[in-house]
């Protein structure tokens, strides 16, 4: 049983009471059975994930990367896999809401569910939960007067920069410095990288931005990220004027793109806690869809994920450049078509 089924059933249960009046926002929403107990006019989904959003907006669900203001009757906080992304959310949802508005959190054991609503507990007492399939739901009613401890958890998870005077924010990939996969990857740009570059999954943007630092003969370089947040913070981080951001689910791409010469990638291996690396071999195969037949795929991935399968499907020849005891770098040319 999944998280999104827990909350459909704290509701038809009766666990979990719905408000007569006002909008259900749904926050990190996913398609779900409690989406459609929901009457579309009254629903609001945030979504910033763009497979997650486009998977919302094809069920003909109300959905937004953001949600910038609400007058919400109930809010839905689903966990992330950061907390404090998702007290920061929290934080937001409260603001939506008017007094005697309930909050719900949702979440598996694993997400840190019960400690998070320990902790909201202690600023909003707790009105009611329903444990279920290894997780919980667990609502507040919003007082009168908000706490200042909200005030901490939306600042927290505000992007803020870095040490490097980057911008970032929790639920970001490596948000408090570059990884160093993508400082080992870096070490592979010079004047010799040329021409039209795509960066897949760009994150907050340090890749591309070092990659056009150390490549003057980048004509123009386009960052795909998939999580809303982090592209925008990318195009505050990335101000040279041959960057272009695409909020993109990158697994997509190929027909209607035009061809690169060289394509850039530290690609995700993970949505939730487990390792996932299907992702990655996703984003080698929309690399040799999106790149010229002499273009040039440079790619840095954890030692240990097999994609060496992968890239002998997608590419005709391919090498390891750099390899530590964490990470490898590869260089793979000759896109196969298909």
């Amino acid at each position: 049983m999944s998280h999104v089924d827990r909350l459909a059933l704290a509701v038809e249960t009766g666990a979990l009471p719905l408000p007569d009046d006002g909008t259900v926002v749904v926050l990190r929403a996913a398609p779900s059975r409690f989406l459609s107990l929901m009457p579309p006019e009254r629903l609001l989904c945030e979504q910033g994930f763009r497979p997650l959003h486009d998977a919302l907006s094809a069920e003909n669900l109300p959905v937004l990367p953001v949600v910038e203001r609400a007058s919400a009757g109930l809010v839905v906080v689903n966990c992330t896999r950061s907390r404090a992304e998702t007290l920061g959310n929290v934080a937001r949802g409260f603001a939506m809401l008017p007094p005697g508005g309930l909050l719900a959190l949702n979440g598996g054991k694993t997400d840190g569910v019960d400690s998070l609503a320990r902790q909201i507990a202690k600023a909003v007492p707790q009105a009611g939960s329903y444990v279920k399939a290894h997780g919980r739901v667990a609502w507040f009613e919003r007082p009168e007067e908000l706490p200042p401890e909200l005030r901490d958890w939306a600042e927290a998870a505000c992007p803020a920069p870095t040490v490097s005077g980057h911008l970032t924010a929790p639920g970001m990939f490596s948000p408090d410095a570059p990884d160093p996969g993508s400082q080992l990857l870096a070490e592979s740009f010079g004047p010799g990288l040329t021409g039209r570059v795509a960066d897949l999954g760009a994150g907050w943007g340090w890749l591309a931005d070092a990659c056009l630092k150390a490549c003057p003969g980048v004509s123009e370089l386009d960052l795909y990220e998939a999580e809303y947040i982090a592209l925008e913070a990318a195009q505050r981080n990335v101000t040279d004027p041959r960057a272009r951001f695409h909020w993109a689910d990158v697994t997509k791409l190929g027909k209607g793109t035009s061809p690169y010469d060289v394509v850039i990638c530290n690609p995700p291996f993970h949505q939730g806690r487990a390792a996932e690396p299907a992702l990655g071999i996703a984003f080698i195969a929309a690399a040799a869809r999106i790149l010229k037949v002499s273009g040039r795929f440079l790619m840095v991935a954890n030692r240990q994920l097999p994609y060496e399968a992968a890239l002998d499907a997608a590419f005709s020849r391919w090498e390891r450049l750099h390899e530590t005891r964490s990470f490898k770098v590869i260089s793979a040319t000759h896109p196969r078509r298909t």
